[in-house]
């Protein structure tokens, strides 16, 4: 599994999470983003699971099946995963402050900017 290079690994993944992100989307309408939602907390548990069982590992089938799985499937369902991840990781080295910084600044500046792009694009 690994001959191939970690781009086109997580190339694969990533097309199939957006593909299964825009098939949730389109089976939920509603008034209330139950499909954004939902993605994001299954990609947040996904993660955490792969994460888990496939460990740091930096060489061989397990570094693949990060690559496709972990960076490109949960990254293309939804990015709300590997910032859900690395929140974790920060509070697992205790790292408190960095967490709840991470928390903080992602919801304040990405709000921010999706208002400010908006603004620029409706100018």
């Amino acid at each position: 599994m690994s001959a191939l290079p970690a781009l086109v690994w997580i190339a694969l993944g990533g097309a199939v999470g957006s593909v299964a992100r825009a098939m949730v989307a389109l089976s939920l309408p509603a008034r209330f983003p139950w499909a954004t939602l939902l993605v994001n907390v299954l990609g947040s548990l996904l993660i955490g699971w792969l994460m888990a069982r496939l460990g740091p590992i930096e060489g061989g089938t397990a570094a693949s099946l990060r690559h496709l799985l972990v960076a490109g499937f949960c990254g293309g369902f939804t990015t709300f995963s590997t910032f859900s991840w690395q929140t974790l990781e920060q509070m697992q080295k205790g790292q408190w402050g960095a967490a709840a910084a991470n928390v903080l600044l992602s919801v304040v500046l990405c709000l921010l900017a999706v208002w400010l792009g908006f603004r620029l694009g409706r100018a």
